[in-house]
């Protein structure tokens, strides 16, 4: 796994040892950044279940001006510590060892974030924690965009009843991307 383009291009990231994390291949992040690279500059991401950093990473190698990596397990915590060190960007990084809603509440009135990126578990609906959190929270304006990758599968009909609008799918092999505002209520 590598940071594919920008200031820290070609740099290889580590990923923690053993299953419990899916690193996104390089394929897949270069097709999300592509998405991505015209609003990136100058931006406050937020990387939830963050794993290696490596969302995250690329965000501040093309141009974001912050990043918060939040990862419950030590071991992810530390790889990405080490991960922005190697790409010299840890500067710009707050890594966050916690669950991703205790992150929030923490977070809460120093930060307000344009993009969102969540990766959890498969099946266990902890992006819905998050988007629960997120629907009355100052950490996000309604311009912010919410990403979440999920299993191709999964059902996402909880989204509009808590106030959310899903615009966009970008659909792999096995997973997608989910891109989610708040509604507008205008």
């Amino acid at each position: 796994m590598r940071v594919i383009a920008g200031s820290a291009k070609r740099i290889l990231l580590k990923t923690p040892k053993g299953l419990a994390t899916r690193p996104t291949t390089d394929r897949i992040k270069e097709t999300l950044f592509n998405m991505l690279q015209y609003n990136l500059a100058d931006c406050c991401f937020l990387d939830l279940f963050a794993g290696s950093g490596g969302i995250g990473i690329e965000a501040l190698s093309r141009g974001a001006a912050r990043c918060v990596f939040v990862d419950q397990s030590r071991e992810a915590a530390e790889c990405v510590r080490e991960n922005l060190q190697a790409a010299r960007l840890a500067d710009r990084g707050t890594v966050m060892h916690c669950d991703a809603v205790a992150a929030l509440g923490r977070l809460e009135g120093k930060h307000c974030f344009d993009y969102v990126f969540m990766d959890p578990p498969y099946g266990m609906l902890l992006e819905k924690q998050v988007l629960a959190y997120l629907a009355d929270s100052g950490l996000i304006r309604r311009e912010s965009t919410l990403i979440m990758e999920t299993r191709l599968e999964e059902d996402v009909s909880y989204l509009e009843p808590m106030g959310y609008i899903a615009d966009r799918e970008k659909l792999y092999k096995s997973n997608k991307h989910i891109f989610v505002h708040r509604e507008r209520t205008e």
